[in-house]
């Protein structure tokens, strides 16, 4: 049976695969789309090339003590909702010893919220967004893409090596660029779905989101005599 170390570095190759080929692929056929593309990391990639071992992975805790280890990347779109990411995760109990470990699948973006571009951050990024590879910074950048914080909250599921699968929200928050007061602290929180329980005390670990594509919005035409225009939809608050 592979250890823990064999058996999540073989997913985050996976994950490196598959951000691989939406980069080439998927990015350019959606420059007509009036959306915007994100990838995104937690606690992996370029993220824990500085050596300090808070940084990766992300870690939450709940009121009891247990403790969640995530890391993982993604893409998702914020119109569609629709995301590709994956993962791993370990669960501590209090004491420290692991008791669970699997990988994550994530099924839908709920929402997403910008804080703006990151000018600062992205200097960082384009050092280490280098030629496609395996490893610490696998993930490629292309010119146009930009360094943004937010808060993003995705349904996923959770598979673990041994026993049932189970659903869960993630919420992902990079603090970068014009960040709420209530939102200083960067990390992740976790809600397990059927009364599971819930991780809401960030511990450690650092994300990114980065604009991989923000198409020009389209010029409108004046409405036609006697048309009304369509209500705004109302915001969702979180």
């Amino acid at each position: 049976m592979p250890t823990r170390e064999t058996f999540s570095k073989l997913v985050m190759a996976l994950v490196a695969a598959v951000i691989l080929c939406l980069v080439v692929v998927a990015i350019p056929a959606s420059a007509q789309s009036n959306v915007g593309n994100y990838a995104f990391l937690v606690g992996s990639g370029f993220l824990c090339d500085s050596g300090d071992s808070a940084n990766c992975p992300a870690v939450v805790r709940s009121a009891n003590g247990d403790s969640y280890e995530v890391s993982g990347a993604g893409m998702f779109d914020t119109k569609s909702k629709l995301v590709t990411a994956t993962g791993t995760f370990t669960r501590r109990s209090p004491n420290g010893d692991s008791v669970e470990t699997g990988i994550w699948l994530a099924s839908e973006l709920v929402s997403f919220e910008s804080y703006g571009i990151a000018l600062g951050a992205r200097m960082q990024a384009q050092s280490a967004f280098g030629p496609p590879q395996f490893g610490s910074r696998w993930m490629p950048m292309r010119t146009a893409s930009m360094p943004e914080g937010g808060l993003a909250i995705f349904h996923i599921r959770l598979l673990p090596m041994r026993g049932p699968s189970r659903s869960a929200a993630l919420q992902v928050n990079c603090a970068l660029g014009r960040v709420p007061e209530e939102r200083q602290t960067e990390g992740i929180r976790l809600t397990l779905g059927g009364s599971g329980g819930e991780f809401d005390e960030e511990v450690s670990g650092r994300t990114m989101f980065v604009l991989t594509r923000l198409a020009a919005s389209p010029a409108k035409e004046p409405p036609a005599a006697g048309d009304e225009p369509a209500p705004t939809p109302a915001r969702v608050q979180q």
